[in-house]
């Protein structure tokens, strides 16, 4: 036989194991292998050719633009929200946590540990249960949503309620960090700080540049801090020309950084953000500052009104603390703080998804009606 009627057979055999359609079916889930933030923005993380990528796809989020609130906002506004509901446990956390637990594996590590309102908690077990690895817990007594702490036990994570706040928390486990072999996963591990920062990387891919206005709830800091940080990267690097203004949000009953004290007990709705001794509040003001922006407070029923608009008029379900940030745009907007002269993009970052904390959903609309099981009565209440 011919060199040409062997390799007709060989290609013939490979297409026999491997049908077209499967062949097709391979290639992309291993182009959405590449997709995941490490993979996609090497060169701007902390990662080398030993670094086992601990991965679940995170990233890629969703950039929508609203019509609704643009047109709140009124004239030559377009606002975006950076819905990053859509990772895989469900927060914007799952960028950073990536970057951290597979730099923990890499550095030898074999548990981690975090103290949590609920999203880190979810992310790092989901991320150490990838790895192979232990995961240890510290949330406050009480102060967590019951779909997030779900979350990190369905994951196998060894979960201790502390009777105290978060703030207590996270001072006993960066003591046991300190003392043990067990790598901390929170924002102050500044691994975490790398993977967040992809997330203003993606906005500026969107968008072509950076937009004129960024805004974000604020609670341990640590996300305000990193897109800052993605934003002066990327121009650096002359990818984009400008920066955003920071705009960050505290709730009122939990706004240390905008009160210059600590809040003993804070108090807020919004769990995610309620904390009292930010571990990142000096990056936070300095992204504020250098950013020529601000950091300011918003109340609950502020918070809940914008958690109702995003539901109602955009379609977009979130967890009420990613609606501080949009709570406070809209009363940014009301102050008319925003420069209309010309065209402006603001975008907000919407930093968990809406089934993180299904109790507050539940507890704020009005329940279903029961009626009897007859074309009539169905109409009628139609």
């Amino acid at each position: 036989m011919n060199f040409i009627g062997r390799n007709f057979i060989r290609e013939k055999s490979k297409m026999k194991n491997h049908p077209p359609k499967a062949r097709s079916r391979r290639e992309a889930a291993e182009k959405m292998s590449d997709m995941c933030v490490i993979k996609r923005y090497k060169e701007f993380l902390p990662i080398t050719d030993k670094t086992p990528v601990i991965s679940l796809n995170e990233g890629n989020t969703p950039l929508i633009k609203s019509v609704y609130f643009s047109r709140l906002v009124g004239k030559n506004a377009e606002v975006y929200f950076k819905y990053e509901g859509i990772n895989p446990t469900g927060s914007f956390k799952d960028r950073g946590m990536t970057v951290a637990v597979s730099k923990a594996v890499e550095e030898g590590a074999k548990a981690v540990i975090c103290a949590s309102t609920g999203n880190t908690s979810a992310s790092a077990a989901a991320y150490s249960a990838r790895a192979g690895i232990k995961c240890i817990v510290l949330i406050p007594e009480g102060a967590i949503a019951l779909g997030k702490l779900a979350q990190a036990l369905m994951h196998g994570a060894k979960v201790i309620a502390v009777k105290g706040n978060f703030d207590e928390a996270l001072k006993l486990v960066r003591q046991i960090s300190e003392k043990e072999r067990i790598t901390l996963v929170n924002s102050i591990n500044p691994y975490r700080i790398e993977g967040q920062k992809t997330g203003a990387f993606e906005i500026c891919d969107f968008l072509g540049e950076a937009p004129e206005y960024h805004v974000i709830p604020v609670g341990n800091a640590g996300n305000i801090t990193a897109y800052w940080k993605g934003y002066k990267e990327y121009r650096d690097k002359n990818k984009i020309r400008s920066l955003p203004k920071m705009l960050g949000f505290q709730a009122e009953g939990a706004a240390p950084i905008v009160k210059r004290k600590i809040i003993e007990n804070p108090t807020t709705i919004a769990t995610a953000i309620k904390i009292g001794n930010p571990a990142s509040w000096k990056n936070a003001e300095n992204a504020r500052d250098e950013s020529g922006g601000i950091i300011e407070a918003v109340t609950d029923d502020e918070i809940m009104n914008a958690y109702k608009l995003l539901a109602s008029k955009e379609g977009i379900f979130v967890e009420p603390a990613s609606a501080a940030g949009v709570a406070g745009m809209l009363k940014k907007s009301k102050e008319e703080y925003f420069d209309k002269s010309k065209k402006i993009r603001i975008v907000c970052v919407l930093t968990g998804h809406g089934l993180k904390d299904p109790d507050r959903a539940i507890s704020s609309i009005e329940k279903p009606k029961i009626v009897s099981a007859n074309l009539e009565d169905i109409l009628r209440e139609i």
